[in-house]
């Protein structure tokens, strides 16, 4: 590409308008970062995640924090963090119309989401970005490590990592396309999430609900919209997740395990068994079988007690979840969910091609409605 700018000469003679120019460096897509929050509980948690982000050796263009229904939480906000924007969720409470609320507001050509409750690696925004010179590529997203405040408990098998949020063994450790990305650590082309309809506000996160899935489902959609496309998942562009004390215990475990299986029962409704089980299929063929056998060989019982409980209770979820999903089909007045891609486009078509400024980026809101 050539700059029709003319350079003025060092003389002071008139320019030569037939006189070459230098071609002018690609210029890299803009970038905002995008962090919801829903308590005050975790504000420090909150402030940590956003001097991360301002720590970045790439600063990114733009810094989002979307507050998810909570007054209190938002005028904290906006009177102590500085340098960033800061709006409230104008969707259904919960992660997804916040995470909805940003995709509509965000200038970046390239949106990055980020965990309340984790913190990037300085060099977190160069390797997100770094993944995008492949124009096939539609999203990014990396390796999310356990932060753990006690110690990580002797039975808490990695291949159960996502338990908590995190990066499990059996995940890449090279890039590589994915399935899908993981919701703490995970940037999209904004126009092709908005194109695809953003996230489901009827999955996901509301509050401490531990359900899940939304960015599964996106990313299935994104797939189907673009089937030469690529989701790149890349170990390198890395972020500590926090996990507390309240989620090191057998009675989390269990309840996430549920609630995970109850998510991909929903994902399966939405977008087929075919993609919406197929990253599953493959861990149950081949990365729980090997975790068992090796802690059975180290001789870790409880870690192989945990593997089994945490397979049978999520089958359990799922199993609870595709009955229900069945009775709510077979209700009087009620018709059956759409498939792949039924999420509709949210916003007018000049919103999704790129940024706007003033009162029409006030009308850019999208509607409601692990492994």
């Amino acid at each position: 590409m050539t700059t029709d700018r003319i350079r003025p000469r060092r003389d002071g003679a008139a320019p030569d308008p037939t006189a070459p120019t230098a071609p002018t460096a690609p210029t890299a897509p803009d970038l905002t970062v995008v962090i919801c929050a829903y308590t005050v509980e975790r504000w420090d948690d909150l402030c940590a995640a956003v001097a991360s982000v301002r720590a970045q050796h790439r600063p990114p263009g733009e810094l989002l924090l979307v507050v998810d229904h909570c007054p209190e939480l938002l005028r904290l906000a906006r009177e102590h963090l500085t340098g960033l924007r800061i709006l409230a969720n104008r969707q259904r409470r919960g992660l997804s119309g916040a995470r909805n609320t940003a995709l509509a507001a965000a200038d970046g050509e390239l949106v990055a989401f980020l965990d309340d409750d984790a913190a990037a690696e300085p060099d977190w925004t160069e390797h997100l970005l770094a993944g995008y010179r492949d124009p096939r590529v539609l999203g990014v997203g990396g390796l999310v490590r356990p932060w753990w405040q006690s110690r990580r408990p002797d039975w808490f098998p990695p291949e159960f990592d996502w338990v908590v949020g995190c990066s499990y063994r059996g995940l890449p450790v090279r890039p590589a396309p994915v399935r899908n990305l993981i919701g703490a650590n995970m940037s999209f082309r904004r126009a092709e999430a908005v194109a695809a309809g953003g996230f489901r506000t009827d999955l996901g996160r509301v509050g401490r609900r531990p359900l899940g899935c939304e960015e599964t489902d996106l990313c299935i959609r994104l797939a189907a919209r673009h089937p030469g496309a690529v989701l790149r998942y890349e170990p390198a562009a890395a972020v500590r997740h926090r996990v507390p004390p309240a989620r090191t215990t057998l009675a989390y475990f269990a309840a996430r395990c549920y609630a995970e299986g109850r998510s991909k029962a929903a994902v399966v409704r939405h977008d087929g068994a075919a993609a919406g089980l197929a990253s599953e299929r493959a861990y149950l063929r081949h990365t729980v079988p090997a975790a068992l056998l090796r802690s059975l060989r180290r001789g870790r019982p409880a870690t192989a007690a945990a593997l089994c409980a945490g397979v049978a209770l999520t089958a359990a979820g799922y199993l609870t979840g595709v009955a229900g999903g069945r009775a709510a089909r077979t209700a009087p007045g009620r018709t059956a969910p759409g498939r792949t891609g039924a999420a509709r486009p949210a916003v007018p078509a000049r919103a999704a091609a790129g940024p706007s400024t003033g009162r029409e980026r006030a009308g850019r809101d999208l509607p409601g409605g692990a492994p």
